[in-house]
């Protein structure tokens, strides 16, 4: 018997003292919130804790019934209060009783391999198969979070299986995967349940409009298969389904709840929903909390009650009350399994650390980007993140080969040979592992976050004859299978499967492979976890060993460790069941201490770090110096852990920090910086060379290069005026004559000009200059006099920010509207900025950029008037209509992306017609009305808009507007003309 019935029992009714329904919770009566209360959670409002107290209550309902069955319980009749003597009648009874037979449903539990399956499951699939199918049986969505590598894949297969074979239910299910593993479950469904009728919706349009239109439209199918981003662009199709269910594979990729793919899929109608994940904590509890959201919005609907309950630093560290509650929560939706407890017949895999030094080159470049970026390491510069994370990118390409950086490869002629190995650490090692793996019989998986190291390792592999595939970000939907077939196949030549870690650690099978290479670590220490599953999963024979090569004293080193510190402290706080805030991104001190790391050893250093050991004694090092790293971290607690700073920078509060510097109570580290003047820190920057150069073609050409030319000084007492201060012209000449006399009572030499064509043309306008300078004479007392009455003409209290503003002010506003001008300008009153628009018009010729100014400006003007005509058409139609809301015409605005429908723009037309077209607040006061109005009270798309989306959407739609009345006006032209054209005719006919 392949199948097992379970008779659903009738619960007992509870009776009235029992409190059937416990709609308030008061805290001060209930135990479980005085514990909740008691736990530093007293900033959460009252109604929180009843909110917290339900979802515990629905949630063990839940248990309940997926233990033993779900059960409708038979309605009540109402009974007066007080009036608990009367039973019911035999009648009542009986009619109660064949109800209940007709409702008891069976629940199906698979004892072997269920029969529409094409192989054998594992004890721990078929089990996670009945959970999956006890979950539909009651009606409640879920997470498969077993670990990767367990088979997954195979029991979603078996539950859709089910739906076929035994609920006699064909569908339509839907499927969404990541890209790269899109084949694969099309190949295992193939595989496993041949009987299931998948069709897999991938191409270019053309394509996907064949498969829509001849198999999904005419329902010849049970599964549809696609990529995330299938689905944004097939949105309309999938929408005419209601899907039996949708299954997610990779689930985090809706772990963000505003993101274009899980707004899409929130918005499919489906029955049953599934969520597989092999890192269902990936990073943080917000983002579980999007994933529940998505399997059961109506008891996960509030995010700020989530956080408030679970996210707290406090409450997750110290109160395991709220952690067991947590976990009671999570238990009937989530199934997560590992390796280590259900797969006994896998080996555990093997991991070794391998350092390796630098070659000369590699010391030579590393060495170049310390001291292009001294002024940071040395903590002087301004430390910016975005800087940061760039110095700490180079350093890592440095690490792996010089010949990432452009120009470092000798050429042309480039070459393939022996330089290609010898001018890197880490591919020395490597070229005598490859030979040592290859003589064993040994299959290679090569991991690399850089696809143009994969560019240097396919030319090493030409050179040295191996066979391989390779599989990245850019290789196409058929070219990735094409090549996991070919290295999986029975046979095959294939050595080595080289991969992005990102691009090809997700739901790959490559088994046929014993040994991987992780060439250099991702950041994030679970995306190296993933690509190491690829081998070590179910179906492998053979003992997984894993490389990770890092370079000594360099980035790559505490990178390592960074990441070790991570997965020890997520394995003693999830494993313990106690779920911690991870940190997504590196601050700026981890950032620095890593670039630091080694720095001054690297410098120092003349010689290339590469040992000559054979590859035996580089690894019995590596097994060494691996079991000490593990032995160091393992040797912490947890509080140390999560402070543990090694060598970087104390932060502002130390004395809770883990220090390798301090020793009984005393900072060595401290006191030493305290003896010597330097920063705790310093690399000594290089002497400077200077050359003499007696060329006048490279003194010129060199002068030519530098970003500004040297000013010609002017007297201190001397006002700095500027042309847009619109002194009198005599001004101006006096100002310079005094000025040349300056220069000359200094003995200021013109410098050679670097405006001029040739050397000799620069020689000539110097000489020139000089003369004049050399001929100059002192202002007499009359032009002296004159040039204080002229300075008092212009307007010096005007800067060159306030004259740009003006400027920019007239093209928004014209040059007319003074008022609007002048709040665009705060620190001129309306009466300074009227004065100086009267002379700006008059006097606009003299400046030098006329022409551009006059010309923004009067483009401005054009723009505002059509505008204002384009307002004043939608103020009059809105008027003149009896609902705008629904007759408003919007002349065929773009509605293709979706984020905006024709009501919608109807809508906003409105909102601003009434708030005003020049109100500055208009977009946020729109907002505002979205959220509550009642029409989209329940439209995410909308409420998730902001400001700047409405401003940019009511801009657009001015534009088109505007558009199509400049085509109707036009053709209005165009009829007239015909129409006196025609006249004409007529008369010249008579």
């Amino acid at each position: 018997m392949v199948v097992e019935e379970m008779e659903v029992t009738e619960p007992q009714n509870e009776t009235k003292n029992e409190k059937d329904d416990e709609d308030y919770i008061d805290p001060s009566e209930n135990k479980a919130a005085k514990r909740v209360t008691s736990s530093g959670l007293n900033a959460i409002p009252s109604d929180s804790y009843k909110r917290f107290e339900e979802l515990l209550r629905k949630t063990e309902s839940f248990s309940k019934n997926l233990e033993v069955g779900t059960s409708s319980a038979p309605s009540k009749k109402a009974t007066k209060v007080g009036d608990n003597r009367h039973r019911k009648t035999e009648k009542e009874e009986d009619e109660e009783l064949l109800a209940a037979e007709e409702e008891s449903k069976s629940v199906f539990m698979f004892t072997q391999s269920p029969p529409y399956i094409h192989g054998t499951l594992r004890d721990y699939q078929i089990r996670g198969v009945n959970w999956l199918i006890n979950l539909q049986h009651n009606g409640i969505n879920g997470i498969l979070a077993d670990e990767m590598g367990l088979g997954k894949t195979l029991q979603t297969i078996s539950l859709l299986g089910y739906m076929k074979h035994f609920k006699k239910i064909n569908g339509p299910f839907l499927v969404i995967v990541p890209k790269s593993t899109l084949q694969n479950w099309i190949n295992e469904i193939n595989r496993w349940c041949p009987t299931l009728k998948a069709v897999c919706l991938i191409g270019d349009e053309s394509t996907r409009n064949t498969i829509i239109k001849e198999q999904i439209l005419t329902n010849e199918f049970d599964i549809v298969a696609t990529s995330y981003e299938m689905v944004l662009k097939t949105s309309s199709v999938l929408k005419k389904f209601v899907w039996q269910f949708i299954v997610i594979d990779e689930a985090h990729r809706i772990k963000n709840e505003k993101s274009k793919l899980s707004e899409m899929v929130r918005q499919l109608k489906s029955v049953n929903r599934l969520l597989i994940t092999g890192t269902p904590l990936q990073n943080n509890l917000h983002e579980l909390w999007a994933l529940l959201n998505f399997l059961l919005p109506d008891l996960f609907g509030n995010s700020e009650d989530f956080d408030s309950w679970f996210t707290n630093e406090s409450c997750l560290g110290n109160n395991e009350e709220i952690v067991k509650r947590l976990h009671k929560v999570l238990q009937p939706f989530l199934l997560r399994r590992l390796k280590s407890d259900v797969e006994k017949s896998l080996l555990p895999k093997k991991e070794l650390k391998v350092y390796v030094g630098l070659s000369n080159m590699q010391r030579e470049w590393y060495t170049k980007i310390l001291m292009k970026e001294l002024d940071i390491i040395n903590g002087a510069g301004k430390v910016e993140k975005t800087r940061m994370m760039n110095i700490l990118m180079h350093l890592r390409k440095c690490c792996n080969h010089p010949y990432l950086f452009d120009g470092a490869e000798p050429g042309p002629p480039y070459t393939t040979d022996k330089h290609l190995v010898d001018n890197s650490g880490k591919m020395v090692l490597l070229d005598k592992l490859l030979a040592k793996l290859k003589d064993q019989g040994s299959r290679v998986l090569i991991f690399s976050q850089m696809s143009r190291m994969l560019d240097l390792l396919e030319d090493y592999c030409w050179w040295r004859g191996y066979q391989y595939c390779r599989l990245d970000g850019q290789t196409s939907h058929e070219d990735r299978q094409r090549s996991i077939d070919e290295y999986n196949a029975p046979g095959s030549e294939k050595f080595i499967f080289m991969l992005t870690t990102r691009a090809g650690g997700l739901g790959i099978n490559l088994t046929s492979a014993d040994i991987v290479i992780i060439y250099d670590s991702d950041w994030n220490p679970q995306m190296d976890l993933q690509a190491m599953d690829r081998a070590h999963r179910i179906g492998q024979k053979k003992q997984v060993r894993v490389f990770r090569l890092i370079t000594e004293n360099t980035v790559d080193e505490r990178i390592i460790e960074k990441a070790e510190m991570k997965l020890f402290l997520d394995n003693i706080v999830i494993q313990q069941g106690r779920l911690a805030e991870a940190q997504k991104t590196l601050g700026k001190d981890e950032m620095l201490s890593m670039i630091r790391h080694g720095a001054d050893a690297v410098i120092a250093s003349k010689d290339a770090q590469i040992t000559d050991d054979d590859i035996d004694t580089i690894l019995a090092k590596a097994e060494e110096k691996t079991e000490q790293l593990n032995n160091k971290i393992k040797q912490f607690g947890e509080s140390s852990l999560r402070n543990m700073t090694f060598d970087t920078e104390e932060g502002k509060d130390d004395s809770k920090k883990f220090n390798v510097y301090s020793f009984e109570g005393e900072d060595y580290k401290e006191k030493q910086k305290q003896k010597s003047g330097l920063p705790e820190f310093w690399i000594e920057p290089p002497k400077r060379e200077r050359k003499q150069c007696y060329e006048l073609d490279k003194i010129f050409n060199d002068s030519k290069k530098t970003k500004k030319s040297n000013k010609p000084p002017r007297s201190k007492n001397q006002p700095d005026i500027k042309e847009f201060q619109f002194y009198p012209k005599r001004c101006y000449q006096l100002v310079e004559k005094e000025n040349l006399y300056y220069r000359k009572s200094i003995d200021w030499k013109v410098p050679l000009p670097t405006n001029a064509s040739n050397p000799r043309e620069a020689l000539k306008k110097q000489k020139i200059e000089q003369k004049k300078i050399d001929n100059a004479k002192p202002l007499t007392k009359t032009e002296q006099a004159e040039k204080e009455r002229l300075l008092q003409e212009g307007f010096p209290n005007w800067t060159k920010g306030e004259f740009l503003a003006f400027v920019k002010a007239c093209e928004k506003y014209g040059r007319k509207d003074i008022r609007s001008i002048a709040q665009d300008i705060p620190s001129k009153t309306l009466k300074e900025v009227e004065e100086y628009s009267k002379t700006f018009w008059v006097k606009v010729h003299l400046l030098k950029d006329k022409d551009k100014i006059l010309s923004n400006v009067k483009k401005g003007e054009n723009r505002l008037k059509k505008t204002k005509g384009v307002q004043k058409a939608i103020d009059k139609a809105i008027n003149d209509s009896v609902q705008p809301l629904e007759q408003l015409n919007l002349f065929s605005a773009s509605h293709r992306q979706k984020l905006f429908l024709p009501e919608d723009d109807r809508f906003l037309l409105v909102q601003m017609s009434e708030i005003g077209w020049h109100n500055e607040a208009a977009a946020e006061l729109i907002c505002e009305k979205i959220r509550t109005i009642p029409r989209y009270r329940l439209d995410f798309r909308m409420l998730s808009r902001t400001p700047e989306d409405i401003k940019v959407r009511v801009n657009q739609l001015l534009s088109v507007m505007e558009r199509n009345m400049n085509k109707k006006a036009e053709w209005i032209k165009f009829k007239d003309i015909a129409k006196q054209c025609e006249k004409h005719s007529e008369e010249i006919k008579g």
